[in-house]
């Protein structure tokens, strides 16, 4: 029997976003049409130059009626997809806040404030706060490279690091390990630190952070706070500048 759906999603065609006719071509997913005509669904681990995760949840969406990951869920002819709903907009902003109260975010004082897409993503949903009550997990900070410096305390597990350093790079420097509230970002180097690893400033790995935990050593501010992308432009309008 011919799998139907299969040969939609291979084939280019339409379908509809927030009742809005979308074009879509072969093999895309719905997340990497919808940006590509300038239509914001809200995520943090997917990048286009990389396979998805659907790690973050962001991105979800109702298909058909159904809830799937709008990163992973290949577009198909047909298709009606809601994503700006209140119901979704609502679990977004708790998926957030969730991601803020388990690590130390303190965005005033963050150097990646005004670039950061974990910040830009909550002002986009209207997070007031945290709401939850926060952890305050004790978290290294890596220093020792002569470059970069890793905080995991802003870590949000994306793994586009560990994508970036395995696809482009090829140095599987970064990798995710443990379990639940202990997962954390694991260096490939004898001592466990950047120091000792392949890890260099101009590495694809090392640029790829959509927060503020890989960052470059004396580069710090050197675009003032208040004159940065998402200070200037919410990620929402970015996105939609590239609508043709």
């Amino acid at each position: 029997m011919t799998d139907h759906t299969r040969i939609d999603a291979l084939s280019p065609g339409t379908f509809s976003l927030d009742g809005e006719e979308i074009d879509f071509g072969p093999g895309e997913s719905i997340l990497e049409a919808a940006t590509r005509t300038g239509h914001y669904i809200p995520h943090l681990c997917w990048h286009p130059d990389f396979g998805a995760k659907g790690s973050c949840r962001l991105c979800t969406v109702k298909i058909n009626g159904r809830i799937g990951a709008a990163c992973t869920v290949q577009a198909a002819s047909g298709q009606e997809v809601f994503s700006n709903t209140e119901e979704l907009n609502a679990q977004r902003k708790t998926l957030l806040q969730m991601i803020f109260i388990e690590g130390n975010h303190f965005c005033p004082s963050c150097e990646k404030s005004g670039n950061c897409k974990l910040q830009a993503t909550a002002y986009e949903m209207g997070m007031e706060g945290p709401h939850f009550e926060e952890f305050y997990p004790d978290r290294r900070v890596d220093a020792s490279h002569p470059d970069l410096l890793l905080d995991l305390n802003r870590c949000i597990l994306c793994s586009l690091c560990v994508r970036a350093s395995h696809d482009v790079d090829r140095k599987d420097v970064f990798a995710i390990g443990g379990h639940g509230i202990q997962t954390h970002l694991l260096i490939n180097s004898p001592s466990g630190k950047m120091v000792d690893s392949a890890l260099t400033a101009t590495d694809r790995a090392a640029n790829v952070c959509p927060v503020g935990a890989i960052l470059h050593k004396r580069e710090g501010f050197c675009v003032p706070i208040g004159q940065r992308a998402f200070d200037i432009k919410p990620i929402s309008a970015q996105i939609e500048e590239s609508k043709p």
